[in-house]
């Protein structure tokens, strides 16, 4: 199914860890599979083939992308676990600093420590704050073959626990997207008619609105799907087609 716009670990194996650490880290650089497979030397249809876990990469790769996203290699093929890693990393701390000090210090520090957790827990405990932010939300104007621009929709109003520098937010509809982007996935969308090659943007395309990455050619360009199913769209001077705006975030409930 086309991914039109309208309204997901484990380790279950080193391509599939592998897979996730490579998305993880990504997204912490924002950056798609393109500009990475670009910035690396590496072919496209490699680096995707790594992220959908059909194969795995040899060890120079896995040097080379530590390497670039400043993690050990262990960051990349071992299950990631942040809870874990940050406490064991303060405990290590805590361990190296107690044992270094004289007896009469290590007393001083298990007495503090003592009277500090008596002071926590005499505190009342509270609900976790949340964040929550109100976007303006556009569901109608994605159905395929309404030919309708989302700014002249009718707008609604969504509430969501991320927080996004966007203008408005779209769900996608379909596959085409895949890995990066899945069916039921919000979108967050900056106004702008301006898009660099590579960047995942909304167009409208002959009627109907999609989310792709902009490929930019010599005389043409082409509307990207990241799902191998699909084809490009072509774009040239002829198509009816209209940079709606940039994806600048997703968010999965």
């Amino acid at each position: 199914m086309e991914d039109k716009i309208k309204g997901r670990t484990g380790n279950l194996g080193n391509k599939e860890t592998m897979s996730f650490n490579i998305k993880r880290l990504l997204d912490s650089k924002r950056m798609n599979p393109h500009q990475f497979a670009d910035t690396m030397g590496f072919k496209y249809t490699t680096v995707m083939n790594w992220i959908k876990a059909n194969s795995y990469p040899r060890i120079d790769k896995i040097e080379l992308m530590a390497r670039y996203f400043g993690v050990d290699k262990s960051d990349l093929v071992e299950e990631y676990n942040p809870i874990k890693e940050k406490q064991s990393t303060t405990k290590q701390i805590l361990d190296n600093i107690f044992n270094k000090l004289e007896k009469p210090r290590q007393d001083k520090v298990v007495a503090y420590a003592k009277s500090e957790l008596d002071e926590q827990n005499k505190v009342v405990e509270i609900a976790d704050y949340q964040i929550e932010k109100e976007y303006p939300y556009y569901d109608d104007a994605v159905s395929a073959g309404t030919g309708q621009y989302i700014g002249t929709s009718q707008r609604e109003t969504i509430t969501l626990p991320v927080d996004f520098d966007a203008d408005y937010v779209v769900p996608v509809y379909g596959d085409s997207m895949e890995p990066e982007y899945h069916d039921g996935d919000y979108i967050f969308i900056e106004s702008t008619v301006n898009l660099n090659d590579g960047e995942i943007g909304v167009f409208e395309y002959y009627g109907d609105t999609y989310v792709k990455q902009l490929i930019l050619e010599d005389d043409h360009a082409c509307l990207h799907s990241f799902n191998e199913k699909y084809k490009d769209m072509k774009v040239d001077a002829d198509s009816d087609f209209r940079i709606l705006g940039r994806v600048v975030g997703r968010y999965s409930e």
